[in-house]
């Protein structure tokens, strides 16, 4: 990327879509890249705020394109494909990174980016590719598997975890035994958060349906209007809405029994409603007052929250455009799942 004026910005958002082959969550991306590629960017004469907007920008592309934990968990509160959602996440994610690439161009001036440092150089490309091509292994993998149907999502993420292991100890050899007992610490208290999430999920959607909440708010949403693209707007705007004040797995836990239905009632396939709520939440992250990944950079980079917020309005709306584009364009989220053979 360094042959466009503002390079490293393009980088940082190349690279939140390689990473999240990987980590599947927003808030990881927005830490790892918030600790090093913020840094490098001020170097190179970026302003703070501005590099904080852009991690945050990209950081929501990694819970986007697969693997994804809110799909995961989604896909198990609903009986949704779980590989169906995976696919379905490519398409909108490769947008949301080509919708702010484009505003990071047509800001150049405005943001003041450095220049270009040089034209392309394949030479470059390919020595790169060569000394990170064990890494870049892991996410083919993992997509690779599931699409292709050889492997569960489960078994991908046992043999995306042996690999990752097997890599860090003995190829890049960043991984030790003492390292070892942390990381299977840290990976019990996250499964043990997750099943108690799902279990009181479960909990919560029988109580729901034993007292037909759902319909109750499904009525009323259709009260309004019985227009299907009134109806959708309804809920993209309670899922923004609300995104700016809750934490964003408990929304999806409390709000995906409710609009799931609600979207099957006005004709739309579960996969498709499944990312356009996923990636409503996922754009809640970067919106202030709670916004999580907002919270994070300022934690890692030491930058003043309202100054993100006010550079990321540009990355903000961009997609919040792309994001009433998938829910109103099906083929946008259904084309991947159906060319694989995983939704009609």
């Amino acid at each position: 990327m360094g042959y466009l004026r503002g390079g490293m910005a393009h980088s940082n958002m190349v690279a939140s879509v390689m990473f999240a082959g990987l980590s599947g969550a927003a808030t990881a991306d927005a830490a790892a890249f918030g600790n090093t590629l913020v840094p490098a960017m001020v170097k190179k004469g970026y302003t703070r705020p501005f590099s904080c907007a852009v991690t945050a920008a990209g950081s929501i592309i990694g819970p986007t394109i697969p693997p994804s934990n809110l799909m995961i968990i989604y896909g198990s509160l609903m009986g949704v494909s779980i590989a169906g959602l995976f696919a379905a996440g490519i398409l909108p994610g490769l947008l949301i990174c080509a919708v702010c690439m484009a505003v990071i161009r047509l800001g150049a001036n405005r943001f003041k980016l450095p220049p270009a440092e040089g034209r392309l150089s394949l030479w470059r490309i390919v020595v790169a590719f060569k000394d990170g091509f064990a890494a870049l292994l892991m996410p083919v993998m993992i997509l690779g598997g599931i699409l292709a149907g050889a492997v569960t999502p489960t078994e991908a993420a046992s043999i995306a975890v042996f690999y990752a292991l097997v890599m860090g100890a003995f190829v890049y050899r960043k991984v030790g035994w003492a390292d070892l007992n942390e990381m299977l610490i840290r990976t019990a208290r996250i499964t043990g958060i997750v099943f108690l999430i799902i279990a009181s999920a479960s909990i919560l959607g029988w109580w729901m349906t034993f007292n037909q909440l759902p319909q109750a708010i499904a009525a009323g949403f259709l009260a309004v209007s019985e227009n299907p693209a009134v109806i959708i707007a309804l809920i993209l705007a309670l899922l923004l809405f609300i995104g700016m004040f809750m934490d964003i797995n408990a929304m999806l836990i409390i709000l995906a029994p409710v609009l799931a239905p609600l979207a099957a009632s006005i004709g739309m396939d579960p996969v498709h409603a499944g990312i356009m709520i996923v990636l409503a939440l996922n754009i809640s992250l970067m919106t202030p007052p709670v916004g999580a990944c907002l919270f994070v950079l300022a934690s890692v980079t030491g930058e003043r929250i309202e100054r993100i917020a006010k550079a990321l309005w540009p990355f903000l709306l961009a997609e919040v455009a792309i994001l009433f584009a998938v829910a109103y364009i099906p083929e946008l989220t259904l084309f991947v799942p159906r060319l694989l053979g995983l939704t009609q």
